[in-house]
């Protein structure tokens, strides 16, 4: 194995609001504390073991604004060997096809790649779209929603997971692989693996270092526009019910009352 590119990405905390940038509806990353995707965090350890196993490097790639760079810290700390971040204001508000087109570009400058990890989707858009369509442009086999993963050789193998059951898959090398949640638990960083981090390689590179266009990318060449947003509305306080024996029948009198039995 000579070299695995994983691609991960900074998303708003769940547990954080999110919201839409007024004007153009894009998400406002500035907005929430930002983490590296946990699907990602499965995806750089799952290299991790095949690295360990097999040999070669790690190497992860990701999208986005000079923020990202965290995201990239924490997946270097767990191990990864360097990194790539295409950081240009260009890509703001690219859509889906677009972010792959730009990541396939970035994909074909990375010497030695033989095997491309990426988490099934997203949290922040969950289009779960983006593995496919590099495979596409790249001319590549896919191999998604694995929920084992090993290497064999020049051949991948493992279980696919979807709702019509699980699969036994294969593909030869060199590929695209998504992974789902049942994949692995990731390691958590060590103090040396921290440290080590701040002394790793990341290469920062703009559309002008790839074959993208700025007229390719960007919100105002996107197949999709948001053109209006509404936020949601504050919870309310709910109904409550003093139980004096008939508690049970009077919750469902609610349910039924709104129709949610």
């Amino acid at each position: 194995m000579t070299n695995i590119v994983v691609l991960i990405k900074q998303v708003p905390d769940t547990y954080s609001e999110r919201k839409l940038s007024d004007g153009d509806f894009t998400l406002d990353r500035e907005a929430a504390d930002a983490v590296l995707d946990e699907i990602n965090e499965k995806a750089v350890e799952q290299a991790l073991q095949i690295k360990e196993a097999e040999g070669g490097e790690v190497t992860v790639l990701t999208a986005g604004p000079d923020r990202a760079t965290e995201a990239i810290r924490k997946a270097l700390s767990m191990g990864a060997d360097k990194a790539v971040h295409l950081n240009d204001e260009a890509l703001h508000g690219s859509d889906v096809v677009q972010t792959a087109w730009a990541i396939a570009n970035v994909l074909g400058t990375i010497e030695g790649t033989e095997l491309v990890i990426c988490g099934n989707e997203a949290t922040d858009g969950r289009m779960g779209s983006v593995p496919a369509i590099i495979a596409e442009y790249l001319g590549l086999p896919q191999v998604t929603h694995m929920r084992t993963l090993e290497v064999s050789g020049g051949t991948i193998k493992g279980e696919r997971e979807t709702d019509e059951g699980i699969f036994e898959i294969e593909a030869s090398l060199p590929c695209v692989v998504s992974v789902g949640e049942k994949i692995n638990e990731p390691r958590f960083p060590s103090f040396k693996g921290i440290m080590a981090a701040k002394k790793k390689p990341v290469e920062v590179l703009t559309l002008a270092d790839t074959n993208v266009e700025a007229g390719q990318v960007g919100k105002d060449n996107a197949a999709t526009t948001v053109t209006s947003s509404v936020p949601k509305p504050p919870r309310s306080a709910g109904e409550k019910f003093t139980d004096e024996g008939e508690g049970g029948n009077e919750v469902a009198k609610y349910l039924v009352a709104q129709k949610l039995i």
